[in-house]
């Protein structure tokens, strides 16, 4: 409403004032809160019949809430119900005997250059989908995605007493599912892929590694290192599923058709260790029939790799040449036979253990 001009005052004299409307106060900022409500009456204490009043008893669960829905990324729901139960979820990490699985796809780079980046992502999405849920199915936790690669952990961040028979078994649903997206992009025309896979059993430091802003769940140390070499060295042994003889043995190997490949030293590690291809578990929903002709395979090689650390390498010779008999394209055989040829003509040292250096990771 405008100001009236006082009375008798001269129109040049007369300036209307400005009316200065407040600005409204910035509206507060929300934040959203999940809490418990409990809700008590209160009865009187002469009169129990009667309600006096009550009692409203608000807890804020939003960082419990929160936690709950980082660790389901890990874990399956189960195991981070236990784990929160158990406290474990501070910062800090302890040591701890666990299982860890690499994997990682084959030629991955050679696979995903001529696909789009919405391709790569799509594939990507649906392969690690179908893999995680092998580890979750397992009792194992995601640690990480590392590109392509896989990091899981079985045995943290809560105790599992079998967790290196639990690592095996996902290694093979890992194969058995690899068959089935394989087929599904066989039909779509699409690229199919291969992996490699490696598992070691050892104790290793774990916990919730971090910041306080950020923390991981996570195993570092010398067993977790030896589990990625082993899955690099699928590669050499053309094999998609090799594990060490610390996981061989705390699995019950007559639960398995396996053969011990090598004697190695992997790459920034001074003592030697056993290597086993997986070939095939024998009972269970896993299970699957191991044809003859593999079958022959793991008898010569077995006996040309006894024949090989006891220096009779002409002898081993012939059992490793009857396994490429069987298949030409044994790379484990083709390595084995070269090396037989090369102490034929330079004998190795007396304190020769038959262990080989692996010069790569």
């Amino acid at each position: 409403t405008p100001v009236p001009k006082p009375p008798g005052l001269d129109d040049d004299l007369w300036d209307e004032p400005t009316m200065i409307v407040p600005e409204p106060e910035p509206e507060a900022k929300q934040e959203e809160h999940s809490v418990n409500l409990s809700l008590n009456t209160i009865a009187d204490a002469a009169d129990p019949t009667q309600v006096r009043g009550a009692l409203i008893v608000m807890e804020d669960i939003s960082d419990e809430k929160r936690l709950k829905s980082t660790m389901y990324r890990y874990m399956t729901q189960e195991l981070a119900e236990q784990l929160l139960a158990s406290g474990e979820t501070k910062m800090g990490g302890d040591r701890k005997d666990v299982s860890v699985l690499f994997s990682d796809i084959r030629s991955y780079t050679t696979i995903t250059e001529s696909m789009t980046a919405e391709e790569v992502v799509a594939m990507l999405n649906e392969y690690f989908e179908s893999m995680v849920d092998a580890v979750f199915q397992h009792k194992g936790t995601l640690d990480k995605y590392i590109g392509d690669a896989i990091m899981a952990v079985f045995g943290s961040p809560l105790p599992l007493d079998d967790h290196a028979w639990m690592a095996v078994q996902t290694a093979v649903d890992m194969r058995h599912r690899l068959v089935e997206f394989n087929l599904k992009r066989r039909e779509q025309g699409k690229k199919e892929i291969s992996i490699g896979i490696g598992l070691h059993s050892d104790e290793v430091i774990s916990g919730n590694i971090g910041s306080s802003r950020r923390m991981e769940f996570t195993a570092i140390g010398d067993g977790v290192n030896l589990g990625s070499r082993l899955e690099g060295a699928t590669k050499q042994y053309g094999c998609d599923i090799l594990i060490s003889e610390n996981t061989y043995r705390k699995c019950n190997p007559d639960r398995l058709w396996a053969r011990e490949l090598d004697y190695i030293k992997v790459k920034g590690k001074n003592k030697p260790v056993s290597v086993y291809e997986i070939i095939a578990i024998k009972e269970g929903p896993l299970a699957r029939e191991v044809p003859q002709a593999k079958l022959d395979i793991l008898d010569h090689y077995g006996r040309g790799r006894r024949l090989y650390l006891d220096r009779q390498f002409a002898r081993a010779m012939a059992e490793f040449g009857m396994v490429l008999e069987i298949n030409k394209d044994e790379k484990a055989a083709q390595l084995q036979l070269q090396r037989c040829q090369h102490y034929l003509t330079n004998p190795p040292e007396a304190e020769w253990d038959g262990a080989f250096t692996m010069t790569s990771k």
